[in-house]
């Protein structure tokens, strides 16, 4: 068994900006698996939140409940490249806040 150096980032995106989101992950180096770049999974979803006071949103108003289509955006990525994914990601992503979950890959 290897023990890996990957985690899959996850990070959820309106539909308006899926593509620019996962280019941005791929040139970072997220992606990769053997001799192919650029591999990800997507699903659509509805996401759900209510901007509070002192909140810029994207999309929506202050204190009133707000539903998007999304889409849930998965890549595995290398350890050693997760900080300047997370920056690339941030770099294009429309939210003001960002919600993304990185889960440990424990084997490759």
């Amino acid at each position: 068994m290897n023990i890996s150096n990957k985690v899959k980032i996850v990070v959820f995106v309106p539909a308006s900006h899926t593509d620019i989101v996962r280019e941005a992950m791929g040139k970072a180096g997220a992606g990769k698996i053997g001799n192919y770049t650029n591999c990800s999974f997507s699903s659509k979803g509805i996401g759900r939140f209510k901007p509070e006071a002192g909140a810029n949103p994207t999309i929506g108003e202050v204190g009133k409940l707000e539903s998007v289509e999304e889409e849930r955006i998965e890549m595995m990525c290398p350890k050693e490249v997760l900080t300047n994914v997370i920056a690339a990601i941030k770099r294009v992503h429309p939210y003001e806040e960002v919600a993304l979950d990185i889960y440990p890959l424990d084997i490759e």
